[in-house]
């Protein structure tokens, strides 16, 4: 199996292969992969590649989340929306961004469009800030969340000795 046999092509993407021994399973695999685009093609959603919505390692929106010795920061990339649009809350140790992002066409015509609309919400479990003196920023379409850490996340710490045998 070849590096093109990982990728999952779409049929009018797709790149000739050479002639390789027939493989029951990769076979499956690629029916199942045009199966799926095949229905969600139909109900006006764009297939499975490059849609965020479908493919686990996407989630939108987009983070970054950093750390220092005194904070840490949750970036979320918010292009199109408003401090209004967006919910910003922690509880028990879990920051949540939630909010909708509308979609700005109010005629019927037929088009086309890559764009994400609707709801949203993302979960980060945080261990060791203070909670009650986080605070969020929002500017560009960027939201900043920043949480300072409390004076017990460092103590935490327990180095483990690694044995050779």
């Amino acid at each position: 199996m070849g590096i093109r046999d990982l990728v999952p092509w779409t049929k009018a993407q797709q790149l000739p292969t050479r002639q390789e021994p027939f493989d029951p399973f990769l076979t499956l695999h690629r029916e199942m992969n045009r199966l799926f685009d095949d229905v969600f093609r139909g109900f006006g959603l764009p297939g499975r590649v490059g849609n965020p919505l479908m493919e686990g390692q996407f989630a939108w929106p987009r983070l970054e989340l950093s750390e220092t010795d005194k904070s840490v920061t949750v970036s979320a990339e918010l292009p199109g929306l408003s401090e209004k649009d967006v919910q910003v809350e922690i509880a028990n140790g879990v920051l949540t961004i939630r909010g909708e992002k509308k979609a700005e066409r109010s005629d019927d015509s037929k088009f086309v469009s890559e764009r994400y609309y609707g709801s949203f919400e993302r979960q980060i479990s945080l261990e060791g800030v203070e909670e009650d003196k986080a605070h969020a920023d929002f500017k560009n379409g960027v939201l900043t969340v920043t949480l300072p850490k409390s004076e017990q996340s460092g103590r935490n710490v327990k180095r483990i000795a690694i044995n050779t045998n």
